[in-house]
């Protein structure tokens, strides 16, 4: 497979309780690819804080532990407002695959945020599939993306 991502990393992957069974799933997906990946939360259904799994997987991929990363909220709101609190991350809000495409493709998202409530079975597995095999296109993207930081 592809990856513009260097994989000899793991992948991070996080949820809350609205996030958790497609996380599970996801994490058969990732298996299943022999991808590797740190489980960052929640192992259970029980009603958790977005934020308690979305900053440790966030802090991963900031700090180059993570290729990237995966956060799965019920709407994708709360994980994405709170990554995108870190220097360096980009996390994106996608419902499909074109979506993880152009987060990829055009502002070179480095955290894919799935809302498990709005997404149909099997679509995580594409669109996180998709997120990990497109390129960042750079030229008139990059000069974009390099203005996004603050300070």
């Amino acid at each position: 497979m592809h990856s513009p991502f260097d994989l000899s990393k793991p992948i991070a992957i996080g949820s809350d309780h609205a996030g958790y069974d497609y996380k599970e799933q996801l994490i058969s997906f990732l298996e299943g690819k022999g991808l590797p990946f740190n489980d960052m939360g929640t192992h259970s259904k029980d009603s958790v804080d977005y934020p308690d799994f979305a900053h440790p997987v966030a802090s991963a991929v900031e700090n180059g532990q993570a290729s990237f990363g995966i956060l799965l909220c019920g709407s994708a709101n709360g994980v994405a407002i709170t990554a995108n609190k870190h220097q360096g991350v980009r996390a994106a809000i996608c419902w499909g695959e074109e979506l993880a495409q152009l987060a990829r493709a055009h502002n070179n998202a480095n955290i894919i945020c799935i809302p498990a409530r709005f997404v149909r079975e099997g679509d995580a597995e594409k669109m996180v599939a998709t997120f990990i095999t497109t390129d960042f296109e750079g030229g008139r993207h990059a000069s974009r993306v390099n203005k996004i930081a603050c300070g």
